[in-house]
């Protein structure tokens, strides 16, 4: 699990934060200003620091130059204006990512788990440093538990339930060879989503969805005579 400090002198935002986060998996410290940082982040190093901008005494831009400087740690800064100059200011002091107030909590840990993956080692296990109910699905990143699917931007994908349920059985089973049977099974059509028999028709429209090129499939590969499979990373 990631270990998170949430940086904020707004307690009741701090604590909403980190509420939210240790409910997906996350460990979290929480601090009101550089001096707790300090002392936090010296005791254990975190992943990754959610860094308020506007603060009494020192702000987020001296916090932000200092963590670079001192730790290697992900920054996704938070502030209370959606200003451009407050952005690139924030992001050539060292911060990953830029989030305004007020924010969406779902967007939150997206661009947390983008800032994340974008900082693990390359040929590190992608699996090792998602929280619980998150598979890695290629470059992306499948939650189960508000059934979506992230790039590597933690940009959401729109799908439809159906290619969502394949995608949950493929992200899960990761180098399992699932038949057309279970996988009919697995993801029926919902709604107003049409009735086709051929999963071979499903998985070509998700692969058009999602593959770099589809005529040459990387995450979802055909397995003749036996169905599909998503090769464990």
């Amino acid at each position: 699990m990631a270990d998170i400090i949430v940086v904020d002198d707004e307690t009741d935002v701090a604590f909403m934060i980190a509420d939210y986060l240790q409910a997906k998996g996350y460990r979290i410290r929480m601090a009101s200003g550089g001096a707790e940082l300090r002392v936090a982040i010296a005791a254990l190093k975190a992943d990754l620091v959610v860094l308020d901008l506007n603060m009494p005494g020192e702000n987020g831009f001296s916090l932000a130059r200092w963590l670079r400087e001192h730790h290697d740690t992900g920054i996704l800064m938070l502030t209370g204006a959606d200003s451009v100059f407050d952005k690139v200011a924030g992001l050539e002091v060292g911060a990953d990512d830029y989030l305004a107030k007020p924010f969406s909590l779902v967007e939150l840990e997206a661009r947390i788990a983008a800032v994340l993956r974008r900082r693990r080692p390359k040929g590190s296990d992608n699996a090792d440093a998602l929280p619980a109910g998150q598979f890695a699905f290629g470059t992306y990143v499948f939650d189960a538990r508000a059934r979506n699917l992230i790039d590597a931007d933690g940009v959401g994908i729109p799908l439809t339930p159906m290619e969502l349920d394949l995608v949950a059985a493929f992200a899960t089973r990761a180098g399992q060879v699932i038949g057309r049977d279970e996988l009919l099974d697995l993801a029926p059509p919902r709604g107003d989503e049409p009735f086709d028999r051929s999963i071979d028709s499903r998985i070509t429209r998700l692969r058009r969805r999602l593959e770099k090129n589809a005529v040459k499939p990387e995450l979802i590969k055909t397995i003749r005579g036996a169905g599909y499979l998503y090769p464990k990373r």
